[in-house]
């Protein structure tokens, strides 16, 4: 039997022994972008006073999008989270379908994939929200307002409220990473059942893969906005808590 394929992997990038990246991963994060932006442009030509199609789906999405920040912080302060709720929900969308609906593979080599497959993804973009948080919660309360909060209600909780920070970024990653990787090993078994164990395409394999697929691949888009909804959601919740307070604490 044949193993499995392999991502493309470039190894010893500028020298660096420890620094590698997938390619395949580079090539999928570009193409995400690119069709984000081509859905933006597409969604906002021609705008109409009764929307239709793209426009339409567009003007919805950022309805919900505003509704996750009015529903987790007062709507003047969180205005200017909507274009960062709105940039992540439809590229972490679109990287989840991406990688859901197929996959190519090519001399052994996985080129097609989720870029949320991917652990080091989903953890910078955690990581980015959680920096996010600090910076505007510095911004909008000042320094030394938004250190007490870590020292608050007695300064024994320090220590645990720097640990929560890192299980937050760990938890937020981690979390869109399993569902997409998992759902992108369920799709190559399924797309697999098309080949027999020499690895040669079979018909019978083909038909008798059909009806398993068409019920997976229905799964996997509500899995891809079902995640999405949860990233974008808890990101919201993760920068109320650092702002929101400057209001309680005008008060």
């Amino acid at each position: 039997m044949k193993d499995g394929p392999t991502a493309p992997i470039v190894e010893n990038v500028f020298g660096i022994s420890w620094l590698s990246f997938d390619l395949s991963i580079v090539m999928m994060v570009i193409i995400t972008s690119i069709v984000v932006l081509l859905i933006a442009i597409w969604g906002s030509r021609n705008l109409q006073m009764k929307p239709t199609g793209v426009q339409n789906f567009m003007e919805w999405v950022v309805e919900f999008v505003k509704g996750l920040v009015t529903d987790t912080m007062d709507w003047k302060t969180g205005r200017a989270f909507l274009p960062l709720g709105l940039t992540l929900i439809m590229f972490i969308l679109v990287s989840n379908v991406l990688g859901m609906v197929t996959t190519v593979i090519i001399n052994d080599k996985q080129w097609w994939t989720a870029p949320t497959a991917d652990a080091g993804i989903t953890l910078t973009l955690a990581a980015m929200v959680v920096v996010l948080s600090h910076y505007y919660g510095i911004k909008l309360r000042g320094f030394k307002a938004y250190g007490k909060g870590f020292f608050a209600p007695i300064w024994i909780m320090f220590p645990f409220k720097i640990i929560e920070e890192f299980t937050n970024t760990l938890t937020l990653g981690l979390r869109l990473f399993g569902n997409i990787f998992a759902g992108g090993i369920l799709t190559t078994l399924v797309l697999g059942m098309s080949f027999n164990a020499a690895g040669d395409f079979s018909i019978f394999g083909f038909i008798g893969s059909i009806v398993p697929m068409l019920a997976w691949q229905g799964f996997s888009l509500f899995v891809a906005g079902i995640q999405a909804f949860i990233f974008t959601l808890l990101t919201m919740l993760y920068l109320s808590h650092k702002v929101v307070e400057e209001t309680v604490d005008g008060h």
